[in-house]
Formats: C-alpha cells, structure tokens, sequence
C-alpha cells in the first residue's frame, strides 16, 4: 500500500464539529504517559498502581490521567475489592495508537531514505 500524497483520499470529507471532535481525541494521545497507560491497558485490565508503574507516574497522577481518558470515553474502570481496575473501553483505541506508530516508522524510514538519497 502505497501512501503517496497525490492519491486520491478514500474517506469523505468531515465537517467542522467532527473535525473538533477529531482533534479532542488526538490531544488524548499527545501525552507521552497517557499512550504509556493506553498501552500498558492494551495487554489487559490493570489496577492504578500497576499502571502508575508502567508509566513511571505516582498513583494520583496515573488517577488524574486515567480521569482525562475516561472522560473522553477511552477507558473505563471497576471495583475490585479494594482497587479501582481500568481496562481499555474502545479496542479502537490501540488502533488509532498502532496507526501513530506505524505512521511514525514510515516517516523515519522516508526520511532515512531521502538522506541516503542526498548523500548517493
């Protein structure tokens, strides 16, 4: 699959409320320690503790993040005893976080290929 820019796109066009929407979700992502406690929740359903450590945050700023995304509907959470258990709410979330790193890793490798180029 090519992902050249001249190709036509293939989804229609959005309009501005999705595009807001859109955008809110995207800044959910552009915390380094909210993708670390979205990724550690995608191996399974996790305590606050245990996330905190993932993301090497103490255990009310993992609670504080953990808040943010599931206000905005991408983590959800149960008792357990006496732990609160977060699991991720949406499988959609790891997909929009595998399409930024796959993304990512086709940028690196253009760029390394357009730096080849100049060197050759």
């Amino acid at each position: 699959m090519s992902h050249r820019a001249d190709e036509p796109a293939a989804a229609p066009a959005i309009d501005a409320a999705v595009a807001g929407e859109v955008a809110d979700a995207l800044r959910a992502l552009a915390s380094p320690s909210r993708l670390l406690l979205l990724s550690r929740l995608r191996q399974g359903p996790c305590p606050v503790g245990e996330l905190a450590r993932a993301a090497a945050l103490s255990p009310s700023a993992a609670s504080h993040q953990l808040a943010q995304l599931r206000h905005m509907g991408w983590v959800a959470r149960a008792r357990d005893g006496r732990h609160i258990v977060y699991r991720l709410h949406d499988p959609h979330v790891g997909d929009l976080i595998d399409q930024a790193v796959l993304h990512l890793e086709h940028v690196r490798l253009g760029r390394g290929a357009a730096s080849s180029e100049v060197r050759a």
